[in-house]
């Protein structure tokens, strides 16, 4: 099933600033609020050493560089998820699609590769693998997109035929051309799966509750109505 949402609706569901999922995803590890935080200590010292140096008198000018340099390591992971967010929102139109799981396998990814020396002193390579969960889900028309995330011990709970919901992104007002797509939601088992978590997921849950209860309604066998004689 893939019903089209509104332009409204779509913007409800892919916000435009950074939710708090958002920012922790690019809050990223403990090393990556020192580099940041490194950035912003350097930018304070450059900025007070050419103020000094030069004698410049643009104090509210001054202040105002300080203000976001200092603050760098904190607002920076905002910037990153809002840019990604606008990354979705820039298709023209969106859709819910409710599916269910045709198939899933697990992969490694290669995700990075480190060197280092041996105790002989020989350089190796070390190969930085990442378990993967693979999914395939589709519909009774044929539709199916195939969904990769990182794997992740909850995902075992995920079976095929489980159904799955999300949003899904096009530039045609028909969304026969599926251009992007978002996190996946399993009501049954209320789960998420996903690597970077696009949506605002309390809109989501309420799109996604209404139509299943249209559905729900539509299947629902309506009453004869009684004629006068009887």
């Amino acid at each position: 099933m893939l019903v089209p949402l509104t332009r409204q609706k779509l913007e409800q569901v892919v916000p435009l600033i950074a939710t708090g999922l958002q920012y922790k995803y690019y809050w990223g590890k403990f090393s990556n609020f020192l580099q940041r935080l490194l950035i912003s200590v350097v930018a304070v010292v450059v900025i007070l050493l050419v103020t000094v140096v030069f004698r410049l008198e643009f104090a509210s000018i001054e202040l105002v560089l300080g203000i976001i340099s200092a603050f760098f390591w904190l607002w920076y992971p905002i910037f990153q998820a809002s840019m990604r967010n606008l990354q979705c929102r820039r298709y023209k139109y969106g859709g819910f699609f409710r599916g269910r799981v045709l198939d899933w396998w697990i992969t490694d990814q290669l995700v990075g590769k480190t060197e280092t020396v041996n105790n002989k002193g020989e350089l190796v390579i070390v190969e930085n693998r990442e378990k993967q969960i693979n999914l395939e889900v589709g519909d009774e028309t044929g539709f199916s997109i195939e969904f990769v995330a990182p794997l992740r011990s909850a995902y075992k709970v995920i079976t095929r035929g489980q159904i799955a919901e999300m949003v899904v992104m096009s530039n045609r007002p028909d969304l026969s051309s599926i251009e992007e797509f978002s996190d996946i939601y399993f009501p049954s088992s209320d789960l998420w799966v996903s690597d970077y978590p696009y949506l605002r997921r309390d809109f989501f849950n309420e799109v996604s509750c209404r139509l299943r209860e249209d559905k729900q309604q539509k299947q629902r066998p309506r009453r004869r109505r009684r004629s006068v004689e009887e």
